[in-house]
């Protein structure tokens, strides 16, 4: 992971953003600060939110309220050099089948005032082998190294990715975590990446934020997510007349301690269960659909 910029005027900044489709509440006042040469991942489940988020920060879509800053333009006034600014990788594109890998590049970077030269951005992603190759025979894990390709050929300060690995097997995963991570500690390169994979955003994040039906719910770097969801152990074990029992605790050697003192020996049955980020993450996602409130201390900021 690299070591954002954190004195700086943030990259991305969010205020109390909302959007509404046809009288249906989508986002809930969400809050964002993103730092200068940071990979930021913002996690949520399938309907969250978090392509809504990522469009409002790419000016692909009028939010219903808030303040949006991005590069330090609103987002939905950023003209062609504000553009020229940000690379996208979005979920699915299946454009330009036909065009030979390296043409289609080279073509991309004529949009550029300053674009990286396509046979090292090639080597870059790891494609020099597949120059000459028609892009609809690419793997998919060949596609979504080009789909990177073209969203950095421009230099961009900026890199949206979102959910970037859908559908990859373990190897193709493997793979563009590896390029991620080059981008961000070798070229400096800022990225928000939405995803729905908790393993995905602890290996590539320096901090995620949870976003859970329109609300960002937690926010933190993977160790401080890991320490709250720990904060709490549950203790389980069978009482004398062999009903289970289990009690929640923020000091689980002392519960366990005061079992074995009244019981003066052996506990039946007797674990320690710590959560773990995925139980945390799955906790609010289950308040969410059972329709009480997920939020940690109430409104979150992811700054």
């Amino acid at each position: 992971m690299t070591t954002p910029t954190t004195t700086a005027r943030p990259v991305v900044r969010a205020r109390d953003v909302t959007m509404s489709y046809g009288g249906i509440d989508v986002l809930h006042g969400v809050d964002l600060d993103i730092h200068r040469g940071e990979v930021f991942a913002l996690l949520g489940p399938n309907g969250a939110g978090k392509t809504t988020t990522v469009e409002i920060l790419e000016g692909f879509r009028r939010r219903s309220a808030g303040e949006v800053s991005v590069l330090g333009a609103d987002p939905e006034r950023g003209d062609d050099a504000w553009r020229g600014r940000i690379g996208l990788v979005l979920q699915s594109w299946r454009d330009h089948r036909r065009w030979r890998v390296a043409e289609l590049l080279t073509h991309f970077a004529t949009y550029y005032p300053d674009p990286r030269d396509p046979a090292a951005l090639l080597a870059l992603v790891g494609l020099t082998g597949q120059a000459g190759q028609q892009v609809d025979r690419l793997s998919g894990g060949q596609r979504r190294r080009l789909d990177v390709a073209l969203g950095i050929v421009g230099r961009p300060e900026l890199l949206f990715l979102d959910e970037p690995t859908t559908g990859f097997d373990p190897e193709a995963r493997h793979e563009f975590h590896v390029l991620v991570e080059r981008l961000a500690r070798e070229e400096g390169v800022t990225v928000l990446l939405t995803t729905h994979d908790l393993v995905e955003a602890e290996r590539l994040a320096d901090r995620i934020a949870m976003l859970v039906g329109g609300r960002i719910r937690a926010c933190g770097t993977p160790t401080e997510l890991a320490l709250r969801a720990a904060a709490q152990a549950e203790v389980r074990w069978t009482a004398d007349d062999g009903t289970p029992r289990r009690e929640r605790t923020e000091d689980p050697s002392r519960l366990v301690w005061e079992l074995h003192r009244d019981a003066d020996g052996p506990i039946a049955g007797l674990e320690v269960r710590r959560p773990t980020l995925e139980d945390t993450y799955l906790h609010m996602v289950h308040q969410e659909n059972d329709g009480t409130d997920g939020a940690v201390n109430g409104k979150v900021r992811a700054a």
